[in-house]
């Protein structure tokens, strides 16, 4: 007798890791709170604190704080993060959290899409993970007042991508997140100056898709 296969369309609930430096209280809140309303929406979200629980009182602290340790020391704790959750994920990275969320968009196959808050690495030169995936969407989000995302170079990084990958989003929001009285006074906005959150949920519908599988 010849084996029967059969071939049926389910859908594939893709989660979504969030990684994070935590570095501040109030933007430690205003990711927890970005993480409930996209679990509200139906995602299984991870978001893991690359601190470990430490906070500080200002973004220079942080930064203080991780030189300590080693930027890549610090990103590849983030990396090691994925090792035990399943392949199919969209990385989604605030400030330093987007590094790994990067590295692992980038080089760990399988990857659903890419979310990236306040900062963004270039796709070619010395910093550079390699070429952007084709098969991977990526939405870029910043301020167009921020000392680090505009004055550091992120943004070239940003436009970089979007020019060379196949399907690449940048979201410009007016104003400067280090000085932002909304971030600094409502935890639960912090980082909705920086983004709109339908824009965001779109994103991850499309990521979301029905896709066959045959057995």
């Amino acid at each position: 007798m010849q084996n029967q296969f059969s071939a049926f369309v389910v859908p594939i609930l893709k989660a979504i890791l969030l990684i994070s430096p935590n570095s501040q209280k109030l933007s430690a809140a205003g990711v927890r709170k970005f993480a409930d309303d996209l679990r509200a929406a139906g995602h299984i979200v991870h978001a893991p604190d690359l601190f470990e629980g430490r906070t500080f009182q200002s973004i220079d602290e942080g930064l203080t704080y991780i030189r300590g340790i080693g930027f890549d020391d610090m990103c590849e704790r983030g990396v090691r993060i994925a090792r035990d959750l399943h392949s199919e994920l969209v990385y989604g990275g605030f400030s330093f959290g987007v590094l790994p969320a990067q590295k692992l968009a980038q080089t760990r196959p399988g990857a659903r899409g890419a979310l990236f808050f306040y900062s963004c690495l270039p796709i070619s030169g010395e910093w550079a993970f390699g070429a952007w995936p084709d098969d991977v969407p990526v939405q870029i989000h910043g301020m167009d007042n921020d000392p680090i995302f505009v004055g550091e170079g992120d943004i070239d990084a940003a436009r970089e991508i979007v020019e060379k990958a196949k399907d690449a989003e940048l979201f410009l929001y007016p104003g400067d997140r280090t000085t932002s009285q909304t971030a600094r006074f409502q935890p639960t906005m912090w980082m909705r100056p920086c983004c709109s959150p339908d824009e965001c949920l779109r994103f991850l519908t499309a990521c979301n898709a029905f896709e066959t599988l045959k057995f």
